[in-house]
């Protein structure tokens, strides 16, 4: 119901006949009621819309198993996987540790939160022992920022007392929170925001980035995940600069935005630091996992890139709206082709 209503009340969409042509068009074309065309392409901006992934399309690329190894799968996805056994092959956050609801793994032992007391007596030796400023705690298999968690060095026992129960009766994983480029903190510096690089194995067996762009958290949101409020802008590939406009989800309202709500720092030619070391990075954990189809989120740390996590179902939609439609990429198309 929201998207019916931000699709009716968006200001500059396509006039009433071109949209039902346009609809028509992609009905037969696809195969399939366009729905997603609702999402983006009634504005006038989306001239492109054939080049567009359409759902069934974009279903097809994060799923078929000729794109994707089940074993290779639950490493990418397993955030838990992703960090503990990838971390010594991947420049990754530090990894701490995880727990399973009252058990906690820490450096080979398994300690138990009977109470909050515990969890204060464990975090405060890690703060001594790892001489980390934070930890972040972030479920292993959720998507989207949901029930993540950041805790300092210095106000940690007030922090675990508001979180306890939390943590007791769920499952998480614990890295160190990382330090974010000051060229990004500039645009917002409450969550760290990240690179979104989507990888892909060609049918002629080369590796190629098909789609990047930078997500932004907003307010005092620690995480910068569009599905939890945030919006992204998308990179340009060659020069590693963000592009004009950034795009929240049709779920938060679908709005254009040319520079950040909170800093108002505007975002044309803003040039990425260490973009060329993060491409070269996921090149190679490509290497390393060699599953088709990645989503790789990387932060910008002052010492360089760092992948904090990989997703083998990428969300398309917004890699279909920074790049004017992924079907303009040969070889995605290429790719697309080989799976028929």
């Amino acid at each position: 119901m929201n998207r019916l209503k931000v699709f009716l009340n968006y200001p500059n969409k396509k006039n009433f006949f071109t949209i039902i042509k346009e609809v028509t068009i992609l009905i037969f074309k696809k195969k399939e009621i366009p729905y997603y065309y609702f999402k983006y392409l009634y504005r006038k901006d989306a001239t492109d819309f054939l080049d567009h992934l359409s759902l069934k399309e974009q279903r097809k690329l994060q799923s078929h198993k000729t794109l994707h190894n089940p074993d290779l799968v639950s490493l990418v996805n397993n955030k838990l996987f992703f960090s503990s056994l990838l971390g010594t092959k991947l420049k990754t956050p530090q990894f701490i540790g995880y727990n399973f609801k009252s058990n906690f793994f820490y450096k080979d032992q398994i300690i138990k939160f009977e109470n909050s007391h515990n969890s204060i007596k464990l975090f405060d030796r890690i703060f001594k022992e790892e001489k980390i400023d934070g930890v972040f705690i972030r479920p292993p298999s959720d998507y989207g920022g949901k029930g993540c968690f950041k805790i300092s060095s210095d106000n940690f026992k007030t922090e675990l007392g508001k979180i306890h129960n939390t943590l007791i009766n769920g499952n998480f994983v614990f890295t160190e929170v990382l330090k974010q480029h000051e060229l990004i903190n500039r645009i917002h510096s409450k969550s760290t925001n990240t690179i979104r690089m989507v990888t892909l194995i060609t049918s002629q067996g080369s590796t190629e980035i098909i789609s990047a762009f930078m997500r932004f958290g907003v307010g005092n949101s620690i995480v910068d995940n569009v599905s939890s409020g945030g919006f992204f802008v998308g990179i340009n590939i060659d020069t590693g600069t963000l592009k004009r406009e950034g795009h929240y989800l049709p779920e938060y309202g679908g709005k254009q935005i040319f520079e950040h709500p909170d800093s108002g720092f505007r975002f044309d030619g803003f040039k990425i630091p260490f973009f060329k070391e993060a491409s070269e990075m996921v090149f190679n954990a490509v290497e390393i996992i060699p599953d088709r189809l990645i989503g790789w989120d990387v932060a910008i740390t002052p010492d360089g890139p760092i992948i904090i996590e990989s997703n083998a179902e990428p969300h398309l939609q917004m890699s279909n709206i920074v790049s004017d439609g992924l079907l303009k990429n040969k070889y995605v198309r290429d790719v697309l082709q080989e799976l028929k």
